[in-house]
């Protein structure tokens, strides 16, 4: 810093300033320090600044491996987030949800000094794991089962089921169809705890549930026996890709949608406006998640933990689209 300083004709606390992008120091001044910090090819040394601050401006990210568009979307928010706020992040996945597969990934984030961790959480096994992270580093959920002692930020898929399944009814269907996701999964069983409840409070028939897997397959496997049904005519999807093999589904069996029967997903994935017919479904804002748990984390880095444990439920949104209409009644 002091050649930096040497170079540009100017204090060190000129250059701290410039560094911490703080108020104070006039536009010339800076651009004179930042092209000596270039021509020096200088580099902040993160590890000595966190000797001298305890502040690392690392966050760590717990999560699971996976594919799925719901948790790698979860941390592209997160991380937008971070950065936004002037944080580095540092990713580590575990392949198996057991104690130590998360006690070497949490071993793994305190090596890089994080200040805080948040945690995809899809599973309750994961956000029970949390009660390992040493003791005094904030920690955060995202998703997956509440613990009563951390924190936690989710979409509210209770909520967002009751938007699918009463959108249907009010189109005119006597019942919905559910094709839910993993049973182990929270998330899943939330829907299927909203689909159940909108019917009971309609006084609408309660259809058998058919679990299965995240996955377009599944869907187009379970979609086969609810496609040679002649009294399916609305199917509520625990995802987007459930919904995409449903389709293909309802489509080799000669049903069309909507015309025939009504398609509604959950997660408005990037690709669902493009499905044939653009798909009715549940918008979840994940860059929203990643603001709300990147917030809840600095409020307890900030504070040293005293805040109230929060669990906060962001509302979801009923996107519609070409894959719902009006029941059809025979002979019209």
């Amino acid at each position: 810093m002091r050649d930096v300083a040497l170079a540009a004709g100017v204090s060190n606390q000129t250059v701290s300033r410039v560094l911490n992008k703080r108020p104070g120091v006039g536009e010339g001044t800076r651009q004179r320090v930042l092209a000596a910090m270039r021509q020096l090819n200088y580099r902040r040394n993160l590890a000595a600044r966190a000797l001298v601050t305890r502040r690392s401006g690392i966050l760590g990210v717990l999560g699971v491996e996976t594919t799925l568009f719901g948790p790698s979307s979860m941390l592209y928010g997160i991380e937008e987030a971070a950065r936004a706020a002037g944080y580095l992040v540092t990713v580590a996945n575990v392949h198996a949800i057991d104690r130590r597969s998360i006690l070497e990934a949490v071993d793994r984030l305190c090596q890089h000094v994080v200040e805080g961790i948040i945690a995809i959480a899809p599973k309750p096994a994961l956000t029970d794991a949390l009660l390992l992270v040493p003791p005094g580093l904030p920690t955060v959920g995202v998703g997956g089962g509440i613990s009563g002692t951390t924190p936690t930020v989710r979409i509210d898929n209770v909520a967002g089921a009751r938007l699918a399944t009463q959108h249907l009814l009010d189109l005119g269907h006597t019942t919905v169809h559910h094709v839910a996701g993993p049973s182990d999964w929270p998330e899943a069983r939330e829907r299927i705890s909203g689909w159940r409840s909108t019917l009971l409070t309609a006084e609408a028939p309660i259809p058998a549930i058919w679990p299965g897997e995240w996955s377009a397959r599944s869907g187009y496997e379970r979609g086969l026996a609810l496609a040679h049904d002649p009294s399916v005519t609305a199917i509520f999807c625990g995802s987007d890709q459930i919904a995409l093999g449903v389709l293909r589904a309802l489509q080799e069996a000669g049903r069309r949608v909507p015309r025939d029967v009504s398609v509604v997903g959950f997660d408005d994935t990037p690709d669902s406006g493009y499905f044939l017919p653009p798909l009715t479904t549940v918008h979840q804002d994940f860059a929203e998640l990643g603001r709300r748990s990147l917030a809840v984390l600095l409020d307890w880095i900030d504070r040293s933990g005293e805040l109230p444990v929060e669990h906060a439920r962001l509302p979801p949104d009923l996107v519609v689209r070409a894959s719902t209409a009006g029941l059809r009644r025979t002979g019209t």
